[in-house]
């Protein structure tokens, strides 16, 4: 089975292509779901996030006011690097779990999992392919403060990724989201097509250079 990433900056269109994906039969699952249940109450992070960081980032029912932590983490790069080294060791045991879990009965072809991260973040785990989002930077701006942050902010969030343009550098595949959601599927659609006909040499040989990248 081909272990597939998918990744892209924040509001390039990630939730989207996965739920494409997902349409398309493909199993799929989201880093960042993964990474909220580890800091849930009963979640394998969330006591050592709150002696990081504090009670005062949680609420009375000892649920983690993600929007604060977030404007903190986003304005100071030590805290943010606490928080993930905190948290992405669990996400990585529960994304390796998820395709170990997979039905073998089934025997998909692939299985796609979105890491936000990917880039950014260093890691040990080899995948096949990696597939990003991508959209042009004002598209990306305008769409970060519709999600009601400031211009200042959203400008800080994107800042605190590998820009765009690097990751589609680095990608196998690209998804272009700047236009119709037709326009879309039709890349996502291609991209399956391409990925369901990789033969094992084709993989043998990604899995080389992807392990490579991620110890550069």
């Amino acid at each position: 089975m081909r272990r597939v990433v998918l990744t892209g900056g924040i509001a390039t269109g990630k939730s989207y292509v996965l739920d494409r994906f997902a349409a398309l039969g493909v199993p799929t699952t989201d880093a960042d779901q993964l990474a909220h249940a580890a800091v849930a109450p009963d979640g394998p992070a969330w006591q050592a996030v709150r002696d990081r960081f504090g009670a005062g980032m949680f609420d009375d029912q000892g649920r983690l006011n993600r929007p604060k932590l977030g404007a903190l983490v986003f304005a100071d790069e030590t805290a943010r690097a606490a928080l993930n080294a905190i948290v992405h060791p669990h996400v990585r045991v529960a994304i390796n779990r998820w395709f170990a879990d997979l039905d073998p009965a089934g025997a998909p072809q692939l299985g796609i999992v979105a890491i936000p991260l990917f880039y950014e973040i260093p890691r040990t785990e080899v995948f096949d392919r990696v597939i990003v989002t991508a959209c042009d930077d004002g598209t990306q701006l305008a769409r970060v403060v519709a999600r009601g942050l400031c211009e200042s902010e959203a400008g800080q969030r994107i800042a605190a990724q590998l820009p765009t343009r690097e990751k589609t550098r680095r990608a196998d595949y690209t998804v272009w989201t700047d236009g119709t959601h037709a326009e879309t599927d039709r890349q996502i659609d291609e991209i399956y097509a391409r990925l369901s006909a990789d033969t094992p040499t084709d993989r043998q040989q990604a899995s080389g250079v992807r392990s490579q990248e991620t110890a550069d």
